[in-house]
């Protein structure tokens, strides 16, 4: 069997502590391979540094050759780490998303992690498929590239031949699905435990807070979205908000779910989830307590409302969170 070869794509503003986690990762993971002498040949790993030029825009960075253009065609996977920086504009893209795109038309697995989703969102592959990427950039992503769809809720989403992945540390999540793919789900548990992080298999939305639209244009609705946020969601009658906004209750609905993306229900729920979580975090009350104090009289419906939103139950995810 050939080697798999990683390319890890250094386009500016690009964090260094993922470069370095994934390229250690992957080590790891052939280290592991070696030592268990399976048929499955250890990865081969290479830093790829963007020249954003229309000509060559990506050559490879190998100890302290920097040869232009020399083996950065033969990957069979290109992966775009996160940024700390702002989201990539559309015109220092350009030239990369074109070299990523040929590369993917000859069979290269593309994977994003974060920021790196808007690199990826620039090829144009992203047309009718659905995508993550940290949840502050969400929305941000979405209005960028309408034709996609954008799902924060979830960790990683693995589409085969394009894999992205949601928050700044999920490289690990994104590293790990890649060991299993190639290296096998023994070796790919040996290196999680060896690691100390779970496997694949968290969820986003586990970590995500509410983020609400609110710079949507239509100032009757957001009227009504201030009074939801000021009483934390617990009042969320629609006759109430819509009187709050001045429209008809038919017109405030429609244009609600317009300007935020949701339905009332669902904004007021999610403000209330929000709160739970927050007394989940870091007080010491019972659930049932917490329930009532975001405006839910029975418990259970509560708990089906956490778990429908968070993934996990009010009572787990006090476990992993709780300060």
């Amino acid at each position: 069997m050939t080697q798999t070869i990683i390319g890890i794509v250094l386009y500016p503003g690009v964090q260094m502590s993922a470069v370095l986690g994934l390229t250690d990762l992957f080590s790891l993971a052939g280290q592991i391979a070696d030592q268990r002498e399976t048929t499955a040949p250890p990865f081969v790993i290479r830093q790829l540094v963007t020249d954003m030029d229309d000509v060559s825009p990506v050559r490879m960075l190998d100890g302290q050759t920097q040869e232009r253009g020399a083996g950065a065609e033969t990957c069979g996977v290109l992966l775009l780490p996160p940024s700390l920086e702002p989201p990539i504009s559309p015109e220092a893209a350009a030239p990369v998303a074109r070299w990523l795109r040929a590369r993917h038309a000859e069979g290269v697995v593309l994977g994003s992690v974060c920021g790196g989703a808007f690199l990826l969102a620039e090829t144009g592959l992203l047309c009718g498929r659905t995508v993550t990427t940290h949840w502050t950039y969400a929305q941000i992503l979405q209005d960028r590239f309408p034709d996609s769809r954008v799902d924060a809720d979830r960790l990683v989403i693995d589409g085969g031949d394009i894999i992205s992945a949601g928050g700044l540390m999920s490289w690990v999540d994104l590293g790990l699905i890649l060991v299993n793919r190639y290296l096998g789900p023994v070796i790919m548990a040996e290196t999680a435990r060896m690691m100390l992080v779970d496997p694949p298999g968290r969820e986003q939305r586990y970590y995500s807070g509410f983020v609400p639209q609110l710079a949507h244009g239509d100032a009757a609705i957001l009227k009504a979205q201030h009074f939801l946020q000021a009483n934390e969601g617990r009042t969320a009658r629609v006759s109430l908000l819509a009187q709050e906004a001045g429209l008809e209750e038919r017109t405030f609905l429609r244009r609600f779910q317009k300007a935020t993306g949701m339905t009332a229900t669902d904004y007021a729920q999610r403000l209330r989830v929000s709160k739970a979580q927050e007394l989940l975090q870091f007080s010491q009350q019972p659930i049932e307590q917490v329930a009532w104090q975001v405006g839910y009289s029975d418990p259970g419906a509560f708990r089906k409302v956490f778990y429908r939103i968070v993934g996990l139950t009010p009572g787990d995810y006090r476990q992993r969170f709780h300060a």
